[in-house]
């Protein structure tokens, strides 16, 4: 017999169970994905997916493929955006359940993929679109060729982990941190030491780099503005210790609360030698401890959001799981475990059920304060109409911003989809061509969010007149205001060098 919150299964149907549940929450996924507005952030992966690259200027190529793939299936919608992301959820769980049950056994593995879906890596975060969502998918892949490779002790398994590495590095850079879990795990696990005096390692190696190479080429031709995006993060311009808490509550909310205090639990166990043989107990640490050691320091001198350590999950609810299936607790810690193996799945449900009801419906008005409102796209419809009415009634065929989260989210939602382009920071569209001059010669339309830099507009334009300013609403709410000014006759080029 099996317990899974307060419900006990027989053990021969717990695993058809959970595999329905974990389908149905993918399908409840699926409908969110379709009726709640796109983030800026998606917006402008989808503007990067108009024109693929090996490369973009905050990011490696494999979401805008992605997204790419899903419009072309389901069209230019949010559906269409994130469809892919949101299925990816089925391979990856499945990962999990296979790599919980070969390291720890059946039960686990179950658990560790219900699990896996009730966190907000898998709740909120696989329906929108971002680069986390193939970077968590690569890892639990990862993980999974890692168990094989445990288990089996067959090398040609390591040709399989550089494949996954690989695809992982093209998703998003946080993978290359998992080279040191891979590292630390051989060296602290005697029967795998092996390994590192042969060439399969090294040969693994080289097949991730060989498939990360046209990302790192595209890098070389670009003054390697990727790489410096990303890696400049890691330049300390000042301590400064505010933002350590917020990374550990940030943790805590996207693990769930309960599911979080079942994974600490089933790696303090794994410390002392419970729960597993040692190859996997390391595995499972190997995976978590430095991806967290990394971003606590981190957080020692700026901020980590919440999503950026999403790929530690993958072995930490098989960590929660062994909690329930394979460790026995005593005294206080068993009434812990009791109760966290309990509010696991409801705790996890209603979370889940709350972020989806207000992003979908704003079931309380909170306006400006609601982190949904802000972050997703709430009234752009309603406002991109609008602002396409004044486009049309300039006569502007063309529309200028300077932020891209204004140009990503115009350019996805007028509904005209007239040309939109950014003035400023134009690496980030280096894959695209650049707009035909023509569209230069007339009226523009310039649209801001909040105070415009109408001493920039003057420099660049010799007429600049503000024509509109129209909020953003979500339920009759103001959530942000938006300037609308026509300019015209260029001085000099009107966007910056490429």
């Amino acid at each position: 017999m099996v317990t899974f919150g307060a419900i006990t299964l027989p053990e021969r149907r717990r695993s058809a169970i959970v595999a329905a549940a974990i389908v149905a929450l993918v399908v409840v996924r699926l409908v969110c994905a379709a009726v709640i507005p796109l983030s800026f952030e998606e917006c402008t992966y989808w503007v990067y997916s108009q024109h693929i690259g090996a490369g973009y200027f905050d990011q490696p190529p494999i979401e805008p493929i992605l997204i790419r793939l899903g419009t072309t299936l389901f069209g230019n919608t949010e559906f269409g955006v994130r469809v892919i992301g949101v299925l990816l959820a089925l391979p990856a769980t499945w990962a999990v359940w296979r790599s919980g049950t070969i390291l720890f056994g059946d039960t686990v593995g179950a658990r560790a993929a219900l699990y896996f879906n009730l966190t907000l890596v898998m709740a909120a975060g696989s329906i929108i679109a971002t680069p986390d969502g193939p970077l968590v998918a690569a890892t639990a892949f990862l993980l999974l060729t890692l168990a094989k490779l445990l288990t089996t002790g067959r090398a040609e398994w390591w040709l399989a982990i550089g494949v996954v590495f690989g695809i992982g590095i093209l998703s998003k850079y946080t993978m290359f941190l998992f080279a040191a879990s891979i590292l630390v795990w051989l060296l602290l696990v005697p029967e795998m030491r092996k390994w590192l005096l042969t060439p399969w390692p090294w040969l693994s190696g080289l097949i991730a780099l060989a498939i990360f190479s046209p990302t790192l080429w595209w890098n070389a031709e670009h003054s390697w503005s990727s790489a410096r995006f990303q890696f400049g993060r890691m330049v300390v311009h000042e301590w400064d210790p505010r933002y350590f808490f917020e990374y550990i509550f940030g943790q805590i909310g996207m693990a769930t609360p309960a599911i979080f205090v079942l994974g600490a639990m089933g790696l303090a166990a794994s410390f002392r030698g419970e729960g597993g043989s040692l190859g996997g107990r390391v595995l499972i640490n190997a995976m978590v401890w430095p991806i967290v050691i990394f971003f606590a320091w981190h957080s020692f001198h700026d901020r980590v959001q919440g999503n950026w350590p999403e790929p530690i999950f993958i072995a930490f609810v098989i960590a929660a799981a062994v909690a329930v299936e394979r460790v026995k607790w005593d005294g206080g810690w068993r009434r812990l475990e009791w109760w966290s193996q309990r509010l696991a799945v409801p705790t996890g449900l209603g979370i889940a059920a709350v972020i989806y009801l207000q992003a979908a419906f704003a079931v309380v008005p909170l306006g400006q304060a609601d982190p949904t409102a802000r972050a997703l796209g709430a009234g752009w419809k309603e406002l991109a109409a609008k602002l396409d009415d004044v486009r049309m009634q300039l006569g502007a065929p063309i529309v200028l911003g300077t932020d891209h989260a204004v140009t990503g989210w115009l350019a996805f939602y007028l509904p005209s989809h007239p040309p939109v382009e950014q003035i400023n920071e134009r690496i980030r569209y280096a894959n695209a061509p650049e707009p035909d001059p023509a569209l230069f010669r007339g009226p523009i339309m310039f649209v801001c969010s909040g105070e415009c830099d109408v001493q920039m507009l003057h420099k660049r334009f010799t007429t600049v007149d503000h024509v509109a300013t129209l909020e953003r609403t979500r339920r009759g709410i103001a959530i942000q205001e938006y300037s609308a000014y026509r300019v015209s006759g260029p001085i000099g080029s009107p966007l910056d060098a490429p």
